[in-house]
């Protein structure tokens, strides 16, 4: 994006120490901005000098009252005038999601007497000059472009009365909010927008520069923090599937004749249900499996008529969704069962490490296989992760129409990959992934396609090892490694094992700490 986006004079955002710091190492251009938003203490606004200092545009945005004087002092103590940014609270609220960090509520900005405050306070430290830029948020993802309008106009506003008491300000950041669209429905609904980036671009220029004019105060220089909308579309995950829970609807299914009374009579319901008695024989079918339950427990079925019970009751249950799914409606406990009979493929992915949003936010991802394009689909599926946790599952999808609960793919032919692809998740899936079960980072293609459409993997990146996620939680992988090897050897001393066995025992805990953390075969 930064090389990109040079000629375009894109600039970059930090919120921290640790961020700035990567910004103020980015060859950005001479335009290219550095707004830095977060809580400050001294050392960020002594490293925004220094930057400043270097030639850099680096704005530091006061999101506090208390930030303008700590701004002013440290300004002197370095002395380097500061390039000064004040974020203020709008009434206007975005909509979606995150709404709520929006508002009179929010977390960040300042009200308008707090505003106020600050313009004096920057006057007696004869830096009212060095305010430039004024700021404000109206969202995340915000999917209805009436609330962006409304937003743009308040602090457009805001803008023209500052010009009037006297503020040079020269810049006016509309903050984030862009959307992304992820299910493609062009909608207000939390995973789309109902305009387009076109539209927004027109508002916003629109909007600002018809109150500028109304109020006679020249136009400012507009800059967006669209992140999201700069950053979803350049990552997508490839997950291989390595198989599929238990399907005890497929295979042979044989009742012996000298079978229990009830498994026959379950038998007889799987035989003898038709569109016309499906809804009967299903209710039956369910007092028939509680009833099969019941002698188990009491110890008058084996094992061997549990299985073939829950083999039957498993095909009735698909006969009756079956015939359900023919009729014009479809009852509320037959949506219930196909919700509980979709298949879950199992991929080589974690929930937490890679779309931790689908976890924590119900964040939709388009996902979509890449293989057997050319054939239509015949399961219907969710996809659980390799992590030891249920809700290391994704189970909610984009469809044409609503969210669907399961996503259209192919029947898994032994031997042959089948891979899966989560796309659009670029915009903080990577920085807010946690270590789950210990498994880190996927391993890394960047691809880069050329403007006549050639496609070149330009460089790859290893994921993490055993070894690099153990350091992160203070396990030295070395001494883990010795410890094995000292209780290995310890038991060919005693004679509990041989010392080929040893060996091995060694050199197997040691590989284990190499190669990835994720399945491999």
């Amino acid at each position: 994006l930064v090389r990109a986006g040079r000629r375009r004079h894109l600039g970059l955002e930090a919120g921290s120490k640790a961020e700035l710091a990567v910004a103020l190492a980015q060859d950005l251009g001479q335009d290219g901005l550095i707004i830095c938003n977060g809580y400050k203490d001294e050392a960020y606004i002594r490293l925004a000098l220094r930057g400043t200092a270097l030639g850099r545009r680096v704005v530091m945005i006061a999101e506090k009252p208390m930030e303008i004087p700590l701004i002013c002092e440290v300004s002197k103590k370095v002395g380097v005038t500061p390039h000064i940014g004040i974020r203020i609270r709008l009434r206007a609220r975005g909509s979606g999601k995150w709404e709520k960090s929006s508002g009179s509520a929010a977390k960040f900005g300042l009200t308008t007497q707090e505003l106020l405050d600050a313009v004096e306070e920057l006057k007696r430290h004869d830096l009212l000059d060095a305010f430039e830029l004024l700021h404000f948020h109206a969202g995340s993802q915000i999917t209805e472009i009436k609330r962006i309008k409304t937003a743009v106009k308040e602090g457009a506003r805001v803008y023209a009365k500052l010009r009037a008491l006297g503020c040079r300000l020269t810049h006016l950041d509309v903050g984030g909010g862009l959307g992304v669209d992820y299910d493609g429905s062009n909608t207000s609904y939390e995973a789309s927008m109902n305009y387009s980036v076109v539209e927004y671009a027109n508002d916003v220029v629109y909007s600002v520069q018809e109150i500028c004019e109304a109020e006679n105060v020249p136009c400012p220089i507009l800059v967006s923090e669209s992140g999201r909308a700069l950053t979803a579309y350049h990552a997508l995950l490839l997950c291989d599937v390595r198989g599929r829970t238990s399907d005890l609807g497929n295979g042979e299914l044989i009742v012996p004749a000298d079978a229990h009374d009830s498994l026959l009579s379950l038998h007889e319901i799987y035989t003898g249900m038709t569109r016309k008695n499906h809804r009967e024989y299903f209710h039956d079918a369910e007092d028939k499996r509680e009833e099969l339950e019941r002698l188990f427990d009491l110890g008058y079925l084996s094992l061997r008529d549990r299985a073939l019970a829950e083999r039957l009751h498993m095909r009735i249950q698909m006969e009756a969704l079956r015939h359900a799914r023919a009729d014009r409606f479809v009852p509320d406990e037959f949506e219930a069962l196909e919700k509980r009979l979709i298949t879950k493929y199992i991929a080589n992915f974690s929930v937490f490490q890679s779309i931790p949003d689908s976890w924590a936010l119900d964040q939709l991802f388009p996902v979509m296989p890449v293989h057997r394009l050319n054939e239509e689909p015949t399961v219907q599926a969710t996809l659980c992760d390799v992590t030891c946790d249920s809700d290391g599952e994704v189970d909610r999808f984009v469809d044409s129409r609503d969210v669907s609960s399961s996503l259209p793919v192919h029947e898994i032919v032994d031997g042959e990959p089948y891979i899966v692809a989560i796309t659009m998740i670029g915009a903080y899936q990577d920085v807010l992934g946690d270590y789950h079960n210990l498994f880190g980072r996927a391993d890394e293609a960047h691809v880069r396609v050329a403007s006549n459409g050639a496609v070149k993997i330009s460089h790859t990146l290893k994921g993490d090892e055993p070894t690099d996620v153990l350091r992160l939680f203070d396990y030295d992988p070395d001494a883990m490694a010795k410890g094995v090897e000292t209780e290995a050897l310890a038991a060919v001393k005693a004679g509990r094992i041989k010392k080929s066995a040893a060996q091995a025992i060694i050199r197997d805990y040691r590989a284990s700490l190499k190669g990835s953390t994720y399945l491999s075969f």
